[in-house]
């Protein structure tokens, strides 16, 4: 059996990587692990959104988002990656900074687990005494949760102390963590380390020297956090300055993230070892006219499809028998990891609840056949009507040519060819509402595959006339 080196980064886009993006984000350690190291997997689509559901999805290999939303993992089943590994003989570790996975109890299935805390709006220490500053401008971030009158983007930066330095932000921190924990446990083969960057999530508090990179002119209120709604609430220099601190925090990320890849590489791993550097879901910065994953503000009624700044994410995988330097053009989602790393580290696991998940490793190893003809991403909705709640997160289907969103940023379904339109700019559904028709029954055919109530289905049984009803969503903060 291999070590298991599963690397999570949160809020990581796709097209962050190899200069796909219109504005460039530097990645040479992910560019150079991919091109030396990994296959990549460039069809990988979030299954349930987002922060606690996709990494239930992984962790279990069961689709969460017909079920249930944004909850602890005990409860939405019995499978957990770590203890299946545990059972097979595996020391499990966690190493985190993501606030969420200790209150989703994700540590109860490690053998040992860490968390760096301070991240968003965990609040380990009060420091009373020093004032809370004012930053950033209520109108232009994330108004709630808040503190003592104080929105998140301000408190946070309170709570870590304004650090200036780099070795006292999350990335470094968590990486060297876990560049100690390789050291101390690399001859305890076999192990599963699972390590939790919650950056590039905002707030996005990267050394302002490393924002100056990609915004050198910029002498306004640093422009640190989304306001998860319209993005035309932002002047144009404003926006480009939101961008610039998301920029600069991916690139911190890269960095650290390749010391952990370096001391694997130092500790002669890789070939009885599988790497897996994945991220949950990415963000929007301007695209679609929005900041943000979800729609949380008072000023923009609009549904937000997870459109693909937002649901394509990155999927890189190395090991002894994985082939360097290529990529497959494989649709996945998460609930394939899990089946596909035992399959390629050689483990055997009993999982209590079936895997939805199917194993892509012949697929990765022999570039023999597809894997998925299409790929459904989702968010759980809970709503006392067949209409889905207003300004939920609503599903996003992606085919090898079209992206399609049932209830559309208006309510009416849309169309994209994502074969010219990378990023679904333009909506042409009513040229070719034949394709629509197509693609429906996919979605719904999805939702029955995998045991969707008729109640939940029904939400998306049509396509949508565009009435909003009333309900809930699964966001991180409710």
């Amino acid at each position: 059996m291999k070590n298991i080196i599963l690397i999570i980064t949160d809020t990581f886009r796709y097209d962050n990587l190899a200069n796909r993006a219109r504005r460039a984000v530097r990645t040479p350690e992910l560019n150079r692990f991919a091109a030396d190291r990994a296959t990549s997997v460039e069809g990988c689509y979030v299954g349930s959104f987002p922060t606690i559901p996709q990494r239930t999805d992984l962790a279990t290999g069961v689709l969460g988002w017909p079920h249930y939303g944004w909850q602890p993992i005990d409860v939405s089943g019995p499978n957990h990656i770590a203890k299946l590994l545990s059972d097979a003989g595996y020391a499990t570790q966690l190493i985190c900074d993501c606030p969420h996975l200790f209150n989703a109890r994700f540590q109860q299935g490690f053998n040992a687990a860490f968390q760096h805390r301070g991240q968003e709006g965990d609040r380990p220490l009060l420091r009373m005494n020093d004032p809370i500053r004012k930053i950033v401008p209520p109108e232009k971030t994330r108004c709630y949760p808040e503190f003592r009158g104080h929105h998140l983007a301000d408190a946070h930066r309170w709570v870590n102390r304004y650090f200036e330095c780099e070795e006292e932000t999350f990335p470094a921190k968590t990486a060297a963590t876990t560049v100690r924990w390789l050291e101390e446990n690399c001859n305890a083969a076999p192990f599963f380390l699972w390590v939790d960057f919650f950056d590039p999530h905002e707030p996005w508090d990267a050394p302002e020297y490393l924002v100056r990179r990609y915004d050198p002119n910029y002498d306004g209120i640093p422009m640190i956090h989304p306001n998860y709604g319209r993005s035309s609430a932002y002047t144009e220099e404003e926006l480009h300055n939101l961008w610039a601190h998301y920029a600069a925090e991916a690139d911190l990320v890269d960095r650290w993230v390749g010391r952990v890849l370096q001391k694997i590489d130092d500790l002669q791993l890789w070939d009885d070892s599988i790497v897996v550097v994945h991220s949950d879901h990415g963000m929007s910065i301007g695209e679609h006219d929005r900041t943000g994953k979800s729609n949380i503000s008072d000023d923009d009624p609009r549904y937000w499809p997870i459109y693909p700044e937002i649901g394509h994410v990155p999927l890189m995988i190395a090991g002894r028998d994985v082939p360097r330097g290529e990529s497959r053009n494989l649709f996945t989602q998460p609930i394939d990891i899990l089946p596909t790393v035992c399959e390629l580290a050689s483990v055997e696991v009993d999982p209590p609840k079936p895997f939805d998940g199917k194993s892509f490793a012949r697929a990765l190893l022999k570039r023999e056949g597809k894997h998925r003809d299409f790929t459904v991403s989702g968010c759980h909705v809970r709503t006392p009507d067949s209409q889905p709640p207003r300004k939920a997160v609503t599903p996003f289907l992606v085919t090898d040519q079209w992206g399609y969103a049932p209830v559309g940023a208006l309510g009416s379904p849309e169309l994209f060819d994502l074969s010219t339109d990378g990023l679904a700019e333009t909506d042409v559904a009513q040229d070719h509402m034949d394709i629509v028709r197509e693609l429906h029954p996919l979605l719904l055919d999805h939702l029955a595959e995998h045991g969707a109530s008729d109640a939940f289905t029904s939400l998306w049984k049509d396509a949508a006339d565009g009435t909003p009803g009333e309900g809930k969503w699964a966001i991180d903060y409710e």
